[in-house]
């Protein structure tokens, strides 16, 4: 067995090693693959439509399906990776939904869909609780947001690689390759996280000096809390709030947005892929830029919740514009609009889940995480079935659906900045004395 290191206190403070930056590397790739195999059925869902012949409210309930499984296995994969760790919890998480990718081109049908994303949600509910756990485990406080950031950005690049892969695979085999090739991926993931990933205190390439960097900043007192008790922390109310009221409108940009620019626009599978890619890489920079803005602001001598609270606000305030879109005559126009308020959501949810670690017990990371992705994918469920008919209902009339876009972020960063106190040391403090 492995031997815990120890670090000398002359090394702390000392960032010296890089080997974090590998994990972040892997869980980068892995966000990339879960992104991949979500957005693959939006993607393809002109081509897929028109060979089994589904409405706009069957799709939404296809959606609901998804999401209904995503918050139970948020919930339950997140407590599952508190008890486990890391290295086996997303290990596990990660072989379920790459196995249910691949059974999305066995489907002939609505209800085999429905099925297929049932499965494919239980398993993709557990990779951000995972790897926000990771991050709290890996890195100091003022470098969580960045390395947050970092590997979020991997869902941008999985969204700009699905059209890619449909419109290439779907081209030469059909759409049902899509999903094999997707699924396979995943499936060689594993074999290296299982191969590299271990605890810090643990893995022989991590040296002491890097250690007592990771471990560098004042952190909230560690003791383990039941997942019942969760709900007492300011720290994951202050997810759930953020992620309600904005996860539902990420989820119609990532399942509809496609659609929306087929139909506003009348590009085929091949057109539609390189504004995908454009709005794909714009969020992509967005993710990372966000948690860099907050992380340099805190190097400056903000402190971490002002710090926070900015990012979040200027992201929310780059959401705005995206109700112009629909008006929009250019598609370039829309696809720029849209790619803004995507790349703003991904800088406000790569602080926002490092706000979990910023208040919560290391331990309890992945289970907060868990909680709050449970409860905004319900809602998130639920709002699917309302964009399927309303879209049904008004002849894919999209007006109303980005107005709320444009309006969720600015009262999302309201709600979070009176919910949490000006300083983090004041809530270290209180809940230090409540032990």
């Amino acid at each position: 067995m492995l031997q815990t290191k120890t670090a000398p206190a002359d090394t702390v403070g000392a960032p010296v090693g890089h080997y974090r930056w590998t994990i972040i590397g892997l869980l980068f790739v892995i966000t990339t693959i879960n992104y991949m195999d979500r957005n693959l059925l939006g993607v393809l869902k002109p081509t897929i439509q028109g060979d089994l012949h589904f409405n706009e409210t069957e799709y939404g309930q296809i959606v609901f399906a998804f999401s209904m499984a995503y918050a139970a296995g948020y919930a339950s994969m997140g407590a599952f990776t508190d008890k486990v760790g890391v290295r086996i919890g997303l290990a596990v998480a990660a072989m379920i939904w790459c196995a249910a990718s691949a059974a999305h081109g066995l489907v002939t049908g609505v209800t085999g869909f429905i099925f297929a994303r049932i499965a494919l949600g239980i398993g993709e509910g557990g990779n951000f609780p995972t790897c926000i756990k990771s991050v709290a485990t890996w890195f100091p406080v003022r470098d969580r947001a960045l390395a947050t950031g970092i590997f979020n950005s991997g869902s941008n690049v999985g969204g700009l690689v699905a059209p890619l892969i449909a419109a290439f695979v779907t081209s030469l085999w059909g759409w049902q390759a899509a999903f094999y090739v997707t699924g396979f991926v995943g499936f060689v993931w594993v074999a290296f996280w299982w191969a590299i990933y271990r605890a810090p205190e643990e893995h022989p390439r991590v040296t002491a000096a890097e250690l007592a960097y990771i471990h560098s900043d004042q952190d909230v007192p560690a003791k383990p809390i039941a997942w019942s008790r969760l709900l007492q922390y300011p720290g994951t109310w202050t997810y759930i709030i953020g992620a309600v009221l904005t996860n539902p409108v990420w989820w119609f940009y990532n399942n509809w947005v496609p659609s929306f620019l087929f139909s506003k626009y009348h590009v085929n599978l091949m057109a539609l892929g390189l504004p995908l890619v454009v709005i794909y890489l714009m969020t992509d920079v967005g993710s990372i830029v966000g948690g860099w803005v907050s992380g340099r602001l805190i190097k400056s001598g903000f402190g971490v919740f002002t710090s926070r609270k900015l990012a979040l606000l200027g992201c929310a305030l780059c959401t705005v514009p995206v109700f112009m879109a629909p008006d929009a005559d250019s598609i370039w126009v829309s696809v720029l609009l849209i790619g803004l308020a995507m790349a703003a959501h991904q800088g406000f949810s790569a602080n926002l889940f490092t706000m979990v670690s910023d208040t919560m017990p290391k331990a309890a990371v992945a289970g907060a995480v868990g909680l709050g992705g449970s409860i905004s994918s319900v809602l998130s469920g639920f709002s699917a079935i309302f964009v399927g008919r309303l879209l049904d209902a008004t002849h894919n009339n999209y007006t109303l659906l980005f107005f709320i876009g444009a309006a969720a972020y600015v009262v999302a960063t309201l709600a979070i900045h009176f919910l949490l106190p000006r300083h983090r040391a004041d809530l270290i403090g209180s809940m230090s004395a409540a032990e």
